[in-house]
């Protein structure tokens, strides 16, 4: 920005400035759109005339012509206020002559007998003689010049400042690592509803967002938050208000941790193969022994195309401000005997992250699957039995899981990604009614510490740690640790997988409003913030998979056990066939499923259709399907007021549960009461007669992704951290002793704990490697 101009100067004043406006041209030209009349603030006390930005545009469209008033000008730093167009325009009394200001429009006479300023210069600036034809060439060339170098110098000044119109630019760049992207070409760096946005591969697509949200990236500064889905939700540069502001969202099912139903496409291929795809651990067997269509890498295609950008701008467009990512333990490492693809889909988490702070949306990163599964579903890897806090191996693989965590908090709680993931779901789903509340209590504990190591204590400082209940009633954990930092309490209301009716949709119209609402507004106030993890608008278990692979449905009454038969899948599955009636029934349900929870994640954002039929075959657990065929809402903010007199709590949240005064000062009798590790395991036994690991390992930290990006003739890397935030936090990761004894980690609560546990007692060491950190990468 060019400085104030010296006062010992004297400046005559520029005409558009202090010369009336015409009522001709007040009169005749319409107030352009909005998007065509947001200017930089870096350009102080300007005075631009009103008609200046639709003049523009040819015939009301986006197409820039030439222009007397912005010619030689960067587009969005209009320079009208030292520009002569009033020379170009007859004054009012000169009848009904339209405003000029196109070259192409005006003739050598129009331009010759302009009739305001110009025939002032000309009289005060003769045309030059033949004889200084050479000295006029030389100045006007040296004015050009001048004015090539203003404009060289004012455009990266211009471009190190926040843009305000769709239109600003950046400097090229590329990207690598981690998965981010750049488009490597000059290109837009921010927009707002109808902008073209350019992919990390140069496609393009129209932003559609009619809620006031606005998108942002600049290569040149890809830590930027100034980004907002809606004009309702504060940009990630702002404090998102936990309990007051509401978290309107959806999971990302499926893609970075796969699951039959989600994603079936991915299973059907291997349905007749041996193993036989029942979950992510027998498909990436199955993809491993399939060389010929890639093998294991068919799922990195699978996390390339599944969820792409476009999701995120869609998702921002939907009126949504969260988004809940599953990822697995295996995004961070696979020991031994593991068949997963590891470390891939964590650069995938990457692009999401950047995605997400592009578009203006938080993250809720969720646990999904822990070693060894924390309820034998097939969701958590490995279909079959527990082994957190179950069985022999129970113990080892919650030590395995509390560092997992650990590490993710590391990451997630630098200042380079704290304001997009800003909630962290530490375990998915575990089967407390298995494990126990008191055990689970325990590890809860125990990776709150982990995770505010980590982060530190107080509002900015890390996620809010979301703990499942564990299918505990929420009443059940009202009062869990008072005065803990930021803590959330997530529950996943289904009435899908109970008792089936073939009631009509239409009947369901209250059902959420009478079963959630009251226990979800209570628990607000008796625990604190308390969301919706997941939740459908599925009334019946009707849908491909739904139950898992081959496990029929209970509608149908073909579900393991004794189930009766309430009729056909059909109905709740053939949406093509869907009528008006049907469609409402189900808006209505989710209008009120929404209102009922008041902070929510849908699951899920999209269901992938089947390889064999080519749509979707469970379409009430797809938030996109909703919306691209009438029965999910366009404005999520509807919802509000379905349910009346619901006993609606109201905010805020106390200080200590939003990072204010008295955060973090969980009493010591707290403390002591869920001491860390529990004294015994489910199934197992004391926990001192089973299988245990040591903190002397390296740990695996994750890594940030790359921006690189050009600054004069250089090339620059930007700053992305070392992926460890507390470099106090300085414990080796849990590891094997090698002279103890260890059972498969997914063995089953079955087994014995090996005997004898250990040889040598105190002669026990880590496998295989010494006490240390993996060393941060290093920054250039």
């Amino acid at each position: 920005m060019s400085p104030s101009p010296s006062p010992h100067i004297h400046y005559d004043p520029l005409p558009l400035s202090h010369d009336p406006p015409s009522p001709l041209l007040s009169s005749t030209f319409d107030t352009p759109p909005l998007e065509m009349t947001t200017f930089p603030d870096s350009i102080p006390e300007s005075v631009t005339p009103r008609f200046l930005p639709a003049a523009r545009y040819l015939d009301g469209n986006s197409e820039y012509r030439d222009s007397f008033v912005s010619q030689n000008t960067f587009q969005t730093a209009p320079s009208a206020p030292n520009s002569s167009v009033y020379a170009l325009n007859p004054p009012p009394d000169a009848g009904n002559i339209g405003y000029r200001d196109d070259p192409a429009s005006l003739s050598e006479t129009d331009l010759s007998d302009s009739p305001r300023y110009l025939g002032e210069k000309r009289s005060l600036y003769p045309s030059p003689s033949p004889k200084s034809r050479k000295r006029a060439f030389l100045i006007y060339g040296s004015i050009i010049a001048a004015i090539i170098i203003a404009v060289a110098i004012a455009i990266p000044v211009y471009l190190s400042l926040k843009p305000k119109a769709n239109n600003a630019t950046s400097a090229p760049a590329t990207t690598s690592g981690g998965g981010t992207s750049g488009t490597g070409n000059v290109a837009t760096v921010t927009g707002g509803n109808g902008s073209t946005v350019t992919t990390e591969n140069g496609t393009t697509f129209t932003y559609l967002n009619e809620f006031g949200g606005t998108w942002y990236w600049d290569p040149n500064d890809p830590f930027n938050n100034d980004a907002q889905c809606n004009s309702w939700t504060p940009p990630l540069n702002q404090t998102f208000n936990f309990g007051t502001n509401k978290i309107f969202g959806v999971n990302l099912g499926g893609w970075l941790t796969t699951e039959p139903h989600s994603s079936p496409a991915l299973y059907e291929k291997y349905q007749a193969s041996t193993p036989q795809a029942v979950d992510e651990w027998t498909l990436s067997e199955a993809m491993a022994a399939d060389t010929a269509n890639g093998g294991l890498n068919q799922l990195e295609t699978h996390y390339k195309t599944f969820i792409t950008e476009q999701d995120f701008a869609d998702i921002a467009g939907a009126g949504l401000n969260f988004v809940r990512i599953p990822l697995p333990y295996w995004a961070i490492e696979t020991r031994s005997g593991e068949p997963f693809l590891a470390k891939t889909s964590w650069q995938y988490f990457l692009k999401a992250i950047q995605w997400a702070r592009k578009y203006g949306i938080r993250i809720n990163l969720d646990l999904h699957a822990l070693p060894g599964s924390q309820n034998g579903w097939n969701h958590s890897g490995k279909l079959g039995t527990i082994n957190v806090l179950n069985g022999p191996m129970g113990f080892a693989n919650a030590q395995r899981s509390l560092d997992y965590i650990r590490i993710i908090a590391e990451f997630i709680s630098q200042p380079e990604y704290r304001d997009v993931v800003v909630m962290f779901g530490i375990t998915n789903e575990p089967e407390g009614p298995i494990v126990g509340q008191d055990a689970l209590s325990r590890y809860y504990l125990q990776a709150y510490q982990n995770v505010r190591t980590a982060s530190g204590t107080g509002e900015g400082n890390g996620p809010y740690v979301s703990f499942h209940d564990g299918f505990f009633a929420l009443p059940e954990w009202a009062g869990f640790l008072p005065n803990a930092d930021r803590t959330a309490l997530d529950d996943h209301p289904y009435l899908c997988f109970s008792t089936q009716s073939d009631a009509p949709m239409s009947s369901y119209a209250q059902t959420p409003c009478n079963t959630w609402a009251t226990n979800f507004n209570t628990s607000m106030g008796a625990f604190g913030l308390t969301a919706a993890g997941e939740f459908s608008n599925a009334v019946t278990d009707c849908g491909l998979w739904v139950n898992g692979v081959g496990l029929g449905a209970r509608y149908e009454g073909t579900y393991t056990g004794s189930w009766p038969v309430i009729g056909s899948c059909d109905t709740w599955t053939d949406w093509q066939t869907w009528n008006a009636t049907m469609k409402t029934g189900i808006m209505n349900f989710a209008l009120a499923s929404m209102d009922a929870l008041q902070n929510w994640f849908f699951w899920t954002w999209k269901i992938g259709p089947s390889s064999a039929t080519g749509v979707v075959e469970s379409p009430q657990w797809s938030y996109l399907l909703g919306l691209q065929n009438g029965w999910m809402p366009r404005d999520p903010r509807t919802a509000s007021g379905t349910c009346a007199n619901k006993d609606t709590w109201n905010p805020p949240l106390q200080a200590w549960q939003t990072g204010g005064a008295g955060a973090g000062q969980i009493p010591a009798s707290v403390s002591q009461e869920y001491s860390w590790p529990p004294a015994s395991i489910s199934n197992a036994g004391a926990v001192t007669s089973l299988p245990s690991y040591t903190p002397t390992g390296v740990v695996a930290t994750l890594p940030p992704p790359t921006f690189t990006y050009s600054s004069g003739k250089s090339v620059k890397t930007a700053n992305a951290g070392n992926g460890w935030q507390n470099p106090s936090d300085s414990a080796g990761e849990m590891v094997a002793i090698a002279t103890c004894s260890y059972l498969d980690p997914w063995i089953g609560p079955n087994a014995a704990p090996p005997l004898p546990l250990c040889q040598g007692g105190s002669a026990a060491r880590a496998v295989p490697r010494s006490a240390a950190i993996t060393p941060p990468p290093r920054v250039l």
